[in-house]
C-alpha cells in the first residue's frame, strides 16, 4: 500500500509537471527551481526524476519537428523552382528567333529530335524525311464518324503485371533501364485493396504518405519507456504530437496558402496529405486517450481514485470533449458519409473544428500557441480570402442540356481594372482571369437558407482569358443529388440567378507539363471535360497565337495533340457541341469520342491512348523518335488507373511520357 502511494504521489507530481512545463522550462534544473519547496522531497525521488527527463525531453524533441518539415518543404521548393528555371530556358531555346541564334544552336536546333525539320500541306516530316501518317489531316471520331468501338475493359487488362504489357519492341537504351524501370514503377498504381475497395494512389504518393507517417511514427515513440510507471511519457508524447501537427492539418486544408508559391502545388494536390494527417491525428489523440486510461488503472485506482471522479475532472473533461470532436469529425469526413450527406458534411467540418479547437484550448495551456496559429490559418483563409478578397458577385444564366439531368451556368465576369492589379498580384479574385484546369466555388443563396452557407467545387469549363479582357466562366453541373439537384430543379422555371464566386484555385502543373511536350494527351470521362476542353483549347492557342511568323523561328516543333473524350450518353457531346468539336478538330488536333459507354460498353481507352503514342512516336522505318510525352487525365478511377498504367508501361519501354491526374483527394 505504502508502494501505490508513493506511486501516486510522484505520479501527482509528474502530472503537475506536466501542466508546469513548457518549451522555456527545457532542464531538470530549470525546473527544479520553479516547483515550490513542499514538492522538493518528491523530486528527489528517482522514479519522479525519470518521469521529469522524458516529459522534459519530449517537450525538446517535438520542437525539432517544424525544422524537419521545413527541411522537406525547401527540396520540394528547390526542386519545383529549379523544374520552371530549365522549362523556360528551353522554351526560350524553342522559340528564338533565327537572327538571335549563334551557329552552334543552330546546329543543336537542327540534331535536336524535338524539332521537325521540314512542313508542307500542314503535314510534318519526321527526322528521316517522311512523313507522319496522322498529321496531315483533321481526326474527329465522333457520334457520326466513329466506327463502333467493340473492345471493352476486361479486368485481366489491369491485373497484368507490369514489365508482361510492354510492348515486344523495346526501345530502352541499356544504361537507362534502371531509371525507366523505377520511374515506371514510381508512376504505377495499383488494384483497390480487395473487399473494401479502397481507391489506391500512384506508387509515388504511396511512398510519400507512408514516409510522412514514419517521420510521426518515429517523433511519437523514440526514447519512449514502455513501461507501467512511465506510461504518463508515453501518452504524453502522443499528445504532443497531436498539437504540433495541428497547424500543419489547418494548412493543408486552407485554399489560399503559400505552399502552391513554392511547390507548384495547391491544395486539392495535398488533400491526401490532409486526410491521412488526420487520421494519423485521429489515431494520436486515442493513444493519448487510451494512455491516460491505462495511467489511471494502473497507478490512480490502487490508491483509490475512482473512474468517475478521474473522468469528471477539468482537465480530462475537456480532453474528452476535443477527443469526441475531432474523431466526429474523422467520421462525417469519410467518402461514404461525405458523398451521401455533403452538406451536413460541410456544415460540421465547420462547427466542429471551432468547438475542437476551444475545447483545447482550455484542455491544456501547452496546446494554445498551436491553437492560436491553426485558428489564424484559418481566418485568414476563410475570413479575409474567401469571404472578402476572393468573392464575387454575378449574375448567371442557366441552362438544362438535352440530357435532362445536366445544367450550364454562365456567368460574364468583367475585365480586370486597375484596383485589381493588387489583388491579382496576391491570387485572388476571378475578375483577374483564370487558368486552365483551375476551379471555383460556387454558392446559390436563392435555391434554399442553407445555401447561402455552402460552397460547392467545380472546375471552369470555359477557356481561360486574360485579367484585361471580359470573359466568361461556364460550369457544368451534372445534377446527381443536394446542391445539384436542387439547382436542377430551380432551372426548371428560371433561366437567372444570383451567384457567389469564389476562386479561381488549382495548380498549373499539368498544364505546364502538356505545354513543355511535342505530343500531348487529355483524356476526359463525362463530366471532365470540363477539365480538358480549357486545357487542349489552351494549348491550340498558345501553339498558333503565340507563333504567328514561323518562317522567324529555328524549326520549332509542331505539337500534336489529342483530346480522348468518353461519354455515357450521346447527348452529352451537347456540353461542348458537334460544332466546336469539329472546329477543334485541325492538322495539330485529334478529337476521339468513342461510342457512348451506356451503348457499348467501356472503351480500352489504354489502347486508345498507347496506338496513339506509337503512331506520332514513331517513323514509317519502325525507328522511336522518343519525343517527350505529356498525358493528362480527368475521369472516373477506373479509368484514370487504365491511363496511369498505359503510360506506366510505355516509360518502362523507354518512352518518355509523363502522366498527370486530375482527382480531388483520394
Amino acid at each position: 500500500m505504502e508502494g501505490s502511494e508513493s506511486r501516486s504521489t510522484v505520479l501527482r507530481a509528474a502530472l503537475r509537471l506536466s501542466l508546469k512545463a513548457t518549451s522555456k522550462t527545457l532542464s531538470l534544473d530549470a525546473l527544479n527551481l520553479s516547483l515550490s519547496s513542499a514538492e522538493s522531497t518528491e523530486s528527489q525521488d528517482p522514479r519522479f526524476r525519470r518521469l521529469v527527463e522524458g516529459i522534459l525531453f519530449s517537450r525538446r524533441f517535438t520542437l525539432t519537428y517544424h525544422f524537419v518539415l521545413l527541411g522537406i518543404l525547401a527540396l520540394f521548393t528547390i526542386f519545383h523552382w529549379g523544374q520552371k528555371i530549365r522549362r523556360r530556358r528551353w522554351r526560350k531555346r524553342v522559340t528564338q528567333p533565327v537572327h538571335q541564334l549563334s551557329v552552334g544552336d543552330v546546329g543543336k536546333a537542327e540534331r535536336s529530335p524535338q524539332y521537325s525539320p521540314e512542313r508542307s500541306n500542314g503535314g510534318i516530316l519526321d527526322e528521316d524525311g517522311e512523313r507522319s501518317s496522322s498529321s496531315s489531316t483533321p481526326t474527329l471520331q465522333s457520334t457520326a464518324s466513329l466506327p463502333v468501338q467493340k473492345k471493352r475493359w476486361k479486368p485481366a487488362d489491369e491485373n497484368t503485371s507490369l514489365l508482361a504489357r510492354a510492348p515486344s519492341d523495346s526501345i530502352i537504351v541499356p544504361w537507362r533501364a534502371p531509371y525507366s524501370y523505377l520511374k515506371a514503377w514510381l508512376m504505377y498504381q495499383p488494384e483497390p485493396i480487395p473487399l473494401i475497395r479502397k481507391t489506391l494512389p500512384a506508387n509515388v504518393v504511396t511512398i510519400a504518405v507512408v514516409g510522412f507517417i514514419s517521420l510521426n511514427a518515429f517523433y511519437s515513440l523514440y526514447q519512449v519507456p514502455f513501461t507501467i510507471p512511465t506510461l504518463f511519457i508515453f501518452a504524453d508524447r502522443a499528445a504532443l504530437m497531436f498539437v504540433v501537427n495541428l497547424p500543419l492539418l489547418y494548412l493543408l486544408a486552407a485554399k489560399n496558402q503559400p505552399i502552391k508559391l513554392l511547390t507548384g502545388r495547391s491544395y486539392e494536390s495535398l488533400n491526401i496529405i490532409h486526410r491521412r494527417l488526420g487520421e494519423l491525428m485521429c489515431l494520436l489523440a486515442l493513444l493519448h486517450s487510451g494512455g491516460m486510461v491505462g495511467v489511471w488503472w494502473t497507478l490512480l485506482r490502487p490508491v483509490g481514485l475512482s473512474f468517475a471522479r478521474f473522468v469528471l475532472s477539468k482537465i480530462i473533461l475537456l480532453g474528452i470533449g476535443a477527443f469526441v470532436a475531432y474523431e466526429a469529425i474523422y467520421l462525417t469526413s469519410l467518402p461514404s458519409f461525405r458523398q451521401r450527406w455533403y452538406e451536413l458534411f460541410l456544415s460540421l467540418h465547420v462547427v466542429l473544428q471551432f468547438a475542437a479547437l476551444v475545447l483545447l484550448w482550455f484542455h491544456h495551456h501547452n496546446s494554445r500557441i498551436y491553437v492560436l496559429v491553426a485558428l489564424g490559418i484559418w481566418a485568414i483563409d476563410r475570413m479575409a480570402y474567401r469571404l472578402g478578397l476572393k468573392t464575387k458577385h454575378l449574375k448567371a444564366t442557366l441552362e438544362i442540356m438535352p440530357d435532362g439531368t445536366t445544367v450550364s451556368l454562365r456567368a460574364r465576369v468583367p475585365a480586370n481594372s486597375g484596383i485589381y492589379k493588387l489583388n491579382r498580384l496576391l491570387s485572388v479574385d476571378i475578375a483577374g482571369g483564370w487558368k486552365p484546369t483551375e476551379h471555383l466555388f460556387l454558392s446559390v443563396p436563392s435555391l434554399a437558407p442553407k445555401h447561402i452557407v455552402q460552397a460547392h467545387p467545380f472546375t471552369i469549363a470555359s477557356p481561360s482569358t486574360s485579367p484585361t479582357s471580359e470573359g466568361e466562366v461556364r460550369l457544368i453541373i451534372r445534377a446527381q443529388d443536394g446542391f445539384s439537384k436542387d439547382i436542377l430543379a430551380y432551372a426548371k422555371d428560371h433561366t437567372q440567378v444570383d451567384v457567389r464566386l469564389d476562386g479561381p484555385y488549382g495548380s498549373q502543373t499539368g498544364h505546364e507539363m502538356l505545354l513543355d511536350s511535342e505530343l500531348a494527351i487529355v483524356v476526359a470521362g463525362g463530366s471532365g471535360i470540363a477539365v480538358a476542353w480549357p486545357l487542349v483549347t489552351s494549348m491550340q492557342q498558345e501553339s498558333v497565337g503565340g507563333r504567328a511568323d514561323l518562317e522567324s523561328l529555328v524549326k520549332s516543333p509542331r505539337k500534336q495533340i489529342l483530346l480522348v473524350w468518353v461519354v455515357h450518353q450521346r447527348s452529352h457531346i451537347s456540353w461542348i457541341g458537334e460544332k466546336n468539336l469539329e472546329a477543334l478538330a485541325t492538322d495539330r488536333v485529334d478529337v476521339i469520342i468513342p461510342e457512348p459507354t451506356g451503348e457499348s460498353g467501356r472503351p480500352d481507352i489504354g489502347a486508345i491512348v498507347q496506338n496513339w503514342i506509337e503512331e506520332h512516336d514513331t517513323t514509317r522505318r519502325g525507328i522511336a523518335k522518343r519525343r517527350r510525352i505529356g498525358v493528362v487525365c480527368s475521369g472516373p478511377d477506373a479509368m484514370n488507373r487504365a491511363v496511369r498504367n498505359t503510360c506506366s508501361a510505355m516509360v518502362a519501354n523507354g518512352r518518355d511520357v509523363s502522366v498527370k491526374v486530375e482527382k480531388y483527394g483520394w
